[in-house]
């Protein structure tokens, strides 16, 4: 098994495909696949690298190694499940695949920036595949979470990893266009990771990207269609003392030029990645 991950991670290289959706390097790539197509015993991953493979299932690995070159389609769609916060998600191109730092803050219940202990309610605006609403009910067992998303695809998705974790009776999806669905709901934390790819950026993007779906990456001509209807409804749905979390990836610095005199806080990860903005409220308010 050792050695169809070293020629396989050799073959992805030299295919000089992107990694964008997972893992970052040609060997987690390979050993991905290849563990996804032998399905060893996860207590002896360590113990079977060292043992021979039967030709049918290294021909299983091979195979799947060469689709991932030949259609760039992500190793995750190909496995069809993915980690997010700790927790597996299943994942298929209706969806885009998990990959936010806003991992981060969950995992630490969004403090310091809100008090954990008196969340009770939290919307996940474009939830996906709802790894970040099901995270979310993870880390608040007493709150509710509203899942909204405008893809009915991509709620099926959500649905299914619901059920998954149990929580399809303290998660509701709802569809909905941004905020339309909702009517007054307030929430304790509003978090959305939205299409936020301007138009010459997702021109530019390597074709592993056109396997996710168009609607929960392009934004418009400057990638903020989706962020200005955000800032211009959120405090409408905010709790006082609420906070919103939106991540804006690399269209920061036109989210920064075109609202100047907002007090966005930019926030810092330890494990990579940026472009997520904090708001409270009252800031909101004060526009």
């Amino acid at each position: 098994m050792r050695e169809l991950i070293a020629a396989g991670a050799r073959r992805l290289a030299r295919a000089h495909v992107c990694f964008g959706h997972g893992t970052d390097n040609a060997w987690d790539e390979s050993a991905a696949l290849v563990l996804h197509a032998l399905h060893p015993p996860a207590a002896s991953v360590a113990i079977a690298a060292a043992r021979r493979v039967a030709p049918r299932a290294a021909a299983r690995a091979r195979a799947l190694i060469e689709r991932r070159i030949r259609e760039r389609m992500p190793a995750v769609y190909l496995i069809g499940e993915t980690r997010f916060c700790g927790l597996t998600l299943a994942v298929d191109p209706r969806v885009i695949i998990p990959r936010s730092p806003i991992a981060e803050l969950i995992e630490r219940r969004f403090a310091p920036w809100i008090e954990p202990a008196r969340v009770v309610s939290v919307l996940d605006l474009g939830t996906g595949s709802g790894c970040i609403a099901i995270a979310c009910a993870k880390a608040f067992p007493r709150a509710r979470v509203d899942a909204t998303d405008i893809s009915a695809a991509a709620l099926e998705v959500a649905s299914v990893n619901l059920r998954r974790h149990r929580l399809a009776r303290r998660v509701r999806l709802a569809r909905s266009d941004h905020f339309r669905a909702l009517a007054r709901r307030r929430y304790d934390i509003i978090v959305s990771n939205p299409p936020y790819v301007g138009a010459r950026e997702l021109a530019a993007l390597p074709p592993e990207y056109a396997h996710e779906p168009r609607l929960a990456l392009a934004a418009g001509r400057d990638g903020l269609d989706s962020v200005r209807i955000i800032l211009r409804e959120a405090h409408r749905h905010l709790r006082p003392r609420g906070i919103l979390v939106v991540e804006v990836g690399n269209t920061e610095p036109a989210v920064r030029r075109a609202y100047p005199s907002l007090p966005f806080t930019w926030l810092e990860f330890a494990h990579g990645g940026g472009g997520v903005f904090l708001l409270t409220a009252e800031q909101l308010e004060e526009r």
